[in-house]
């Protein structure tokens, strides 16, 4: 048998592909067959395989562990031309892996901003020892979305060593001794943030699998597009995936059509295609502990910058409010609101300091309601109920906007197309707005959100320097309506200094005149130059 393991170990090094049998169709004869040469049956039933046994990971952590078998290694069991199919090896070998050897959603909740492709996420680097040792590198999210024994981190920082020599001698690596710390200092704390923890994945997995067969409401915004009011039908296939109809439409009336064909990891990871009305999109959502609301982003492919942040209610028979759209009414006047939700009926009624002028419409999926904020009503936020169903909070009631912030605050672009291979990476703004609240001062604890709001939109350079070198004549375009900016081409740009490609360094203006008072805001944008390296866990 070790001779056999001998010639196994030796045919991955050279790089000589291993066959997949024909008979070889459940995820554990898979295993056997393509992973178990090197990965040995260690005699221990609750955790049979080296490595593998030993690890805990999300969906895109397996496929990127699958890959770098694949694309480092040199394993040649995955055929690329049936990776990617309902029955393919990959894919197979991925659903058995996050199935058995998954995270629970508390331990996934935190690091979500990055598996939902939420690319202006600035993650709270405050521990000197972490970001020195790891996240100088990669992300947070990228550890965080793991669960290793004390072993596997030890031999993930021997790994790191082995791959990735360098590592002790780039920027924070060679001023210090950094194998002995990440041995003795990480090793220990990751064990402790993030250890296997075996029985906590065991009481999720006890629990009721996941039934997302049925109609979903579904309610979405996309900065500087605006909102979505849509239906998604799930079905079961035979499979075990799940087949998609998405209908609805978008703030300003345009229809959106769309089907596609979803799975369900580790009991509530939603990872799904879907066509809409000719345009690829990817659905990254988690569903909650009871199964009923599915949340995260559905981004186009490709460009995952543009997308929308979705929340979704399963239709479950019973009445239900989602959201109320706008979320604000000015004090003295009247505003037209949508109610989303499932199954209303009944009576509609209004809170404090709002009265209801008419319902327009009533509907089971929404409903169209005419209010207005009371002239005597204080600032502050009011209810509304339809039948039974009451959403508390539901809608602000404020004396003007006071002022704008720009969000994000901090946004990066990225160059692209030309000819390269990467499209450009846009960056997409919102203006909020923002009551100074009962206290009339702007800036203090009592202030009211009262979302996104229309703004004219420019930018500026950022500092001395982006000034000199004209970055906001090369880097990009502001859409002065939407809020969209649009950068430059990719490769060097002969009309600037040196020839230098067409990066920058801009603030980004929100202005708005609000009775006859001009509020404006600015945030943070830099302009760089492709990344090649998109791994789904940076």
């Amino acid at each position: 048998m070790s001779r056999i393991r001998d010639l196994i170990m030796l045919s991955l090094m050279l790089g000589v592909s291993l066959p997949t049998h024909a008979s070889a169709t459940t995820p554990e004869q898979l295993i056997q067959t393509n992973c178990a040469g090197c990965h040995a049956d260690q005699n221990d039933p609750d955790a049979p395989y080296s490595r593998m046994s030993w690890q805990r990971k999300t969906p895109e952590g397996w496929q990127m562990t699958l890959f770098r078998m694949q694309h480092v290694h040199g394993v040649k069991f995955i055929d690329p031309a049936e990776q990617l199919s309902p029955d393919g090896v990959m894919r197979v070998l991925v659903r058995h892996f996050a199935d058995t050897r998954g995270l629970t959603p508390a331990e996934a909740e935190p690091y979500r901003y990055i598996l939902e492709k939420r690319l202006n996420t600035i993650e709270p680097k405050d521990e000197e020892l972490y970001v020195t040792m790891c996240a100088r590198c990669h992300s947070e999210a990228r550890v965080g979305l793991q669960r290793r024994s004390e072993e596997e981190w030890r031999h993930l920082v021997h790994f790191h060593l082995a791959q990735f020599p360098t590592s002790e001698y780039s920027m924070y690596g060679r001023d210090r001794a950094w194998r002995d710390i990440a041995l003795n200092e990480m090793v220990p704390l990751l064990t402790e943030r993030y250890g296997l923890n075996e029985a906590q994945w065991t009481d999720w997995q006890a629990s009721a699998a996941p039934q997302p067969e049925g109609r979903w409401r579904v309610s979405g915004y996309m900065p500087s597009n605006g909102s979505l009011d849509a239906v998604m039908t799930v079905t079961p296939a035979d499979d075990g995936t799940y087949s998609i109809d998405l209908a609805g439409t978008t703030a300003d009336g345009e229809s959106v059509t769309g089907s596609g064909t979803a799975l369900v990891y580790s009991g509530f990871e939603w990872r799904a295609s879907v066509d809409i009305d000719g345009t690829s999109f990817k659905q990254v959502f988690a569903l909650d502990q009871n199964r009923q609301t599915l949340a995260g982003r559905m981004f186009m492919t490709g460009q995952t910058e543009m997308g929308f942040d979705i929340t979704a209610v399963k239709d479950t028979g019973a009445a239900a409010m989602i959201a109320v759209v706008p979320g604000a009414v000015q004090i003295g006047r009247e505003a037209e609101l949508v109610i989303l939700g499932t199954q209303l009926a009944g009576p509609v009624s209004v809170g404090e300091g709002l009265e209801l002028v008419e319902v327009v419409s009533l509907e089971a999926d929404r409903a169209r309601i005419k209010v207005r904020a009371t002239e005597n009503a204080a600032e502050g936020l009011s209810s509304i109920s339809v039948g039974q169903q009451t959403m508390t909070n539901a809608v602000t009631r404020y004396a003007q906007l006071d002022r704008l912030e720009v969000s994000p605050a901090f946004a990066v672009g990225r160059v692209g197309e030309n000819g390269g291979s990467q499209p450009k990476v846009h960056a997409l703004f919102d203006a909020i707005g923002w009551s100074a609240g009962p206290d009339g001062e702007s800036g203090t604890d009592d202030d009211l959100r009262l979302g996104p709001v229309s703004a004219q939109w420019h930018v500026e350079p950022w500092d001395a320097q982006a000034e000199r070198d004209g970055d906001v004549n090369f880097a990009g375009i502001m859409d002065r309506d939407t809020g969209i900016f649009t950068p430059g081409a990719a490769g060097p740009n002969p009309e600037r200094k040196y020839s230098t490609n067409n990066a920058g360094n801009l603030k980004v203006v929100a202005t708005r005149t609000e009775d006859d008072k001009q509020l404006s805001a600015d945030g943070h944008l830099i302009v760089t130059v492709q990344r090649w390296n998109n791994p789904p866990i940076p």
